[in-house]
């Protein structure tokens, strides 16, 4: 990195774009940012850290400067515009992501699905053992000197992770999840096998992926899962209220007993591909049991909280096997009580794409509720409406907008799971706020 500089970050608010800006501040770099002015969840740690976050203007463009262009933007945004104007250094988000990767033993974690919580414990688990530098999906990120690992979010999207030669790479599995890019599941698999082509030591794929199992390279390629056809398998399993307990093996040989306070199945293999990891990098096992269950979960990944008599969970599941892993984990947390689904599709090129299937997975709730279709910067309108979702849901399908969540006042003793990419938070806040309000009338 050059400290030469100050690092312009234009989008420093996206979770991605946050976590590198914090990165590089621990690093010892001059950080700031430009973003827009509504707040979002990731600026607390830019805000905690005094990494200053400007609105989007020309002139915060100066002469010295090296900008770093968030995916969402292209030359035209007017800061970007600015700075090859005047002849300064513009890079991309994975352009610098690759910096960092050089310089470790870096670790990608691509997939679908998963990334953000299997990034969030590898992690937690080898800082706990080893100097180790890590970006992670939901803001966090942190730069450790002389770091042994580098552990980071590697996104398909747009085939940003192409950027990249890392070590290893885990794959957490391969879904058609951006259907305004790629054009079918051929071209997400070519994206994906792309990357292991650009691996340098080991891949660690999910053996029940099908598209998975189809990845080839000249280097050791080790699946993982609950079945035998796996390298490092999970078996024993045992789910209750308190979390998972499994055995693992790999290759037929015991690795010990793991146990998680994670829930939902998704959750051990998640926890597989970190033993994994750890394992061929030959790091003390007892140490990686011992971490497991010590972490407590990555932001708007099954975030709960209680709000008078009701269970409140925040996700950001925005895919169908994501609703049916968050909904699963509700299950085994809280088998006994009713489970309301709030869902806020997100994107209208996805909503249609995926219509079916995200009926039949919200239908696994006990009641669903939708908001309108959330969209994007790269698509403003589309032809279809939540209410058009609404109509294949079996569980409800009834449309809340923040003006009027009384309908959720039904439900008593309860969990209501809100999900979503977008702002789904602002609906959760006002039903907090409502639930907040009867009881001050009841008093």
């Amino acid at each position: 990195m050059n400290m030469d500089t100050t690092y312009f970050f234009v989008g420093i608010k996206g979770t991605g774009m946050s976590a590198l800006a914090l990165i590089l501040h621990d690093k010892g770099c001059k950080v700031l940012g430009s973003d827009i002015d509504k707040y979002t969840f990731t600026q607390r740690g830019l805000e905690q850290e005094g990494i200053e976050i400007l609105s989007f203007d020309s002139e915060n463009i100066q002469p010295g400067m090296t900008v770093v262009a968030g995916n969402a933007f292209d030359d035209q945004q007017v800061e970007i515009a600015q700075a090859k104007k005047i002849g300064l250094e513009v890079l991309t988000y994975p352009e610098v992501v690759e910096m960092l990767v050089t310089e470790t033993t870096g670790v990608a974690v691509a997939g679908a699905h998963g990334k953000t919580s299997t990034t969030g414990l590898l992690s937690h688990v080898l800082s706990s053992v080893a100097p180790t530098s890590f970006l992670v999906g939901d803001g966090t990120g942190k730069g450790t000197p002389d770091a042994r690992f580098f552990v980071f979010e590697a996104d398909e999207y747009r085939r940003h992770f192409v950027a990249y030669h890392p070590d290893y790479t885990i794959m957490t599995n391969i879904d058609f999840d951006h259907p305004d890019y790629f054009t079918g599941i051929d071209d997400v698999c070519q994206a994906f096998q792309t990357l292991a082509d650009q691996t340098n030591k080991a891949i660690f794929a999910w053996g029940g992926d099908e598209n998975l199992r189809k990845i080839h390279s000249d280097l050791p390629v080790y699946f993982y899962g609950t079945e035998d056809d796996n390298d490092f398998q999970a078996k024993n399993i045992k789910r209750s209220t308190s979390g998972s307990t499994f055995d693992v093996y790999f290759k037929g040989q015991s690795l010990g007993t793991y146990e998680t306070h994670m829930f939902g199945e998704h959750n051990i293999l998640n926890s597989l591909a970190v033993i994994a990891v750890s394992y061929i990098e030959s790091i003390d096992q007892h140490e990686v049991q011992k971490h497991l269950l010590t972490f407590k979960g990555v932001k708007r990944r099954f975030t709960e909280k209680k709000v008078e008599d009701m269970i409140i969970i925040d996700d950001y599941a925005h895919h169908p096997h994501e609703i049916k892993a968050t909904i699963d984990a509700a299950r085994q947390q809280y088998p006994d009580k009713e489970i309301i689904a709030v869902f806020q599709p997100h994107t209208f090129s996805r909503t249609i794409a995926l219509m079916d299937e995200f009926a039949e997975t919200l239908n696994l709730a006990d009641k669903v509720y939708l908001t309108e279709i959330f969209s994007s910067i790269r698509e403003k309108a589309g032809n279809v409406t939540a209410a058009d979702l609404g109509q294949k849901i079996t569980k409800g399908g009834e449309i809340l907008s923040v003006e009027n969540m009384s309908p959720l006042l039904d439900f008593h003793d309860g969990v209501v799971v809100f999900m979503g990419a977008g702002d789904i938070q602002k609906y959760e806040m006002s039903y907090e706020r409502l639930l907040s309000e009867v009881k001050l009338r009841k008093n």
